[in-house]
């Protein structure tokens, strides 16, 4: 997304924090530079956030989801889990996951959510890993359901549906 093409009540996602309203476009001046910020309210926790325009690109801040975006990544969520390395350890792993998360990418948030409902199946997640699995999760269902037009729990029974975490562990 370039400069300036959100404008006033455009909904987008900031990365780490879900889905924002733009509430404002104001110039400030900085020293002796004026620049121009957008005015975010994170619909979940109301939290405001301010971004100058020209580091739109560097946060991440993007346009949500298309309806078919949401279709892709859905079967993304399907796909099968490959463990990248079989020796990574948890917290290896959770800091990869949060990268992947603090990118802001839908594409990359979804991995995260089926890389960790497939080891969830497997094993026990750390602390760690089950807060970053229902971050995930939120991030997603908060996503889809604006971008389908849907409630956000026939979002989440979907996505559920898709991955294996609405299924129980396979007994040994």
């Amino acid at each position: 997304m370039s400069e300036g093409q959100f404008k006033i009540g455009d909904l987008a996602v900031y990365p780490a924090q879900g889905v924002a309203e733009i509430v404002g476009i104001e110039s400030r001046k900085i020293g002796p530079l004026t620049e121009i910020f957008y005015t975010l309210r994170i619909t979940d926790t109301e939290k405001k956030i301010m971004i100058p325009v020209k580091k739109v690109d560097s946060v991440g801040l993007r346009p949500l989801v298309s309806k078919e975006e949401v279709e892709a990544l859905m079967d993304l969520v399907r796909t099968p889990f490959q463990r990248q390395e079989p020796q990574e350890t948890w917290n290896r792993r959770y800091r990869r996951y949060l990268e992947k998360i603090k990118s802001g990418q839908a594409v990359e948030v979804a991995e995260v959510y089926r890389d960790l409902c497939h080891i969830k199946r497997d094993k026990d997640l750390s602390f760690g890993e089950r807060k970053m699995l229902e971050m995930a999760r939120t991030l997603l269902v908060k996503e889809f359901s604006i971008a389908l037009g849907d409630n956000e729990e026939a979002v989440e029974k979907a996505l559920e549906g898709a991955s294996l975490c609405g299924e129980p562990a396979p007994q040994a």
